[in-house]
């Protein structure tokens, strides 16, 4: 096989991650469209939201090296170090950012009410409660081992 820059798109270490990402937006859209019946494409590249896709594509990384470079390796030490990372910043920081986002527009709003001002608001749904975290995590979990299933079996004989 030749080597190139192209041979990424040819990994389950490049499609786990991504698909796992995928699949979590799709899910927040297809919630979305459960509940207002309008398909909100927006979704595909929104933050926050049941599950993390952030947890999800940083887990199946993580899981597709432990699979592939095996769990002892310093790789997989270094995958899982930047999962948990990825974790704690969309429960933690990410979270707290939403939530002062929330406070502020409340105050803006208590201060311009009557006003004509800017009526813009900030961005509020940018970290994860602990539970999409979570099932972040295990959507990685799993979509890691489908992608590691569906590469073994494309590669046998």
């Amino acid at each position: 096989m030749e080597n190139s820059a192209l041979n990424v798109f040819r990994t389950s270490t490049f499609w786990a991650p991504f698909c796992a990402w995928v699949f979590a937006q799709s899910i927040k859209m297809a919630s979305s469209f459960r509940k207002t019946r309008r398909l909100d494409f927006r979704y595909l590249v929104s933050t926050g939201g049941m599950p993390s896709a952030h947890s999800a594509m940083a887990v199946a990384l993580a899981t597709i090296i432990g699979i592939k470079d095996g769990f002892g390796s310093s790789i997989f030490v270094l995958a899982l170090a930047f999962a948990i990372v990825v974790m704690l910043d969309a429960s933690i920081v990410r979270r707290a950012a939403g939530q002062q986002a929330t406070l502020l527009n409340q105050i803006v709003d208590e201060l311009l009410s009557g006003h004509r001002l800017s009526e813009q608001k900030v961005v509020e749904l940018l970290g994860h409660t602990r539970l999409e975290v979570f099932l972040g995590m295990f959507l990685g979990i799993f979509v890691g081992l489908m992608a590691w299933a569906v590469g073994v079996n494309l590669t046998a004989p």
